[in-house]
């Protein structure tokens, strides 16, 4: 089922939380909304799913207007952060809701056996007795999807699903929701506030920033080629440097890059950490090591250049760096764009 958003706007009083959102997401697709707090994800995902209408623009399912249209209607399975479970119905119960109160009627038997399958698909065969506080928080969020899927929805939207648990669970859940996706194939529109999470779910990334898109693409795309500087830092860790413009060439300290396209002038370069290297001579900009930090896959270094900026880079575990050492930074790439 192909999603469309065209031109949607969302006011809550005086605060226009939407501001003119336009996207197509195609049928099958997996979709991950990214963005910080406010940014207008979480406002969207409800009004595809008709739990907030919207006060402008269209929303269609295909080629119906589904603007206006019930959420009971819609024919979308919702996936909550906190699981929305029923506390006093047995994980089976849960599953079964749906469809026991659902206008397509099935006879008991037939909600028995799709109760079974879904419990396969989600891999908690022999579970369907137990009661929602007698199963794990990972569990719990198997349930509702499975609750979810149980009415065979057209649409599938999750806001924040694995916000509720650690990191290893979370990491275990991520993979697991992605071998589902590929096996059943649903339409599939993910809030998340961790870039991780995008990057490792969808098939493409729409980035928010105030109510607007900023960027959509495929995880490759926005990590890669960030559009501006915003979408830049959003993504991970980014050291910014000052850089100065001419003849298309970006001067950043002792270093020089190509800077195709850019105008004669002030300019701002980021660069992730594992794009930077240390030197003790050569060309790049001056800097002094202030800490060294070892993590089990390699080594981070804190630098202060001379122009009081901190950076953060990672060189090899048995880089021989110490604190106080001085030296240049060298960038192996850099993003630059125009000065903000």
């Amino acid at each position: 089922m192909k999603i469309t958003l065209d031109n949607v706007v969302k006011t809550f009083n005086t605060f226009r939380a939407v501001r003119g959102v336009s996207l197509d997401i195609g049928s099958g697709e997996l979709v991950a909304l990214l963005g910080p707090s406010g940014s207008g994800k979480t406002t969207i995902l409800r009004m595809v799913a008709g739990l907030e209408y919207a006060d402008g623009g269209q929303i269609r399912f295909g080629e119906e207007d589904a603007t206006d249209i019930p959420v009971r209607e819609r024919g979308v399975g919702f996936v909550f952060q906190h699981y929305a479970l029923f506390p006093h119905m047995t994980v089976g119960d849960n599953i079964a809701f749906g469809m026991k109160v659902s206008k397509k009627k099935r006879s008991p038997a037939e909600i028995a056996a799709r109760v079974a399958d879904l419990l396969r698909l989600v891999r908690l065969e022999g579970l369907g007795d137990r009661y929602p506080a007698q199963i794990s928080g990972g569990q719990r969020q198997r349930v509702a999807l499975a609750r979810a899927l149980a009415v065979d929805p057209k649409v599938l939207l999750l806001d924040e699903p694995f916000g509720a648990l650690d990191a290893n669970v979370r990491r275990e859940l991520r993979r697991w929701l992605r071998e589902i996706h590929d096996e059943l194939g649903i339409t599939t529109l993910f809030v998340t506030h961790d870039q991780e999470e995008a990057l490792d779910l969808a098939d493409r990334v729409v980035i928010l920033k105030d109510g607007k898109i900023v960027q959509v693409g495929t995880p490759e795309e926005v990590c890669r080629t960030p559009v501006n500087a915003f979408v830049m830092r959003f993504l991970g860790d980014a050291n910014h440097f000052p850089a100065t413009i001419s003849g298309e060439v970006a001067s950043i300290g002792g270093a020089r890059m190509p800077a195709p396209g850019l105008v004669d002038g002030a300019a701002d370069a980021y660069a992730r950490p594992g794009d930077l290297g240390f030197s003790l001579e050569g060309d790049g900009v001056a800097a002094t090591i202030s800490r060294v930090l070892d993590r089990p896959d390699g080594r981070r270094l804190i630098a202060v250049t001379e122009a009081g900026e901190h950076v953060e880079l990672d060189v090899a575990p048995d880089a021989p760096v110490k604190a106080g050492a001085r030296g240049v930074i060298t960038l192996a790439r850099a993003h630059i764009f125009p000065a903000a």
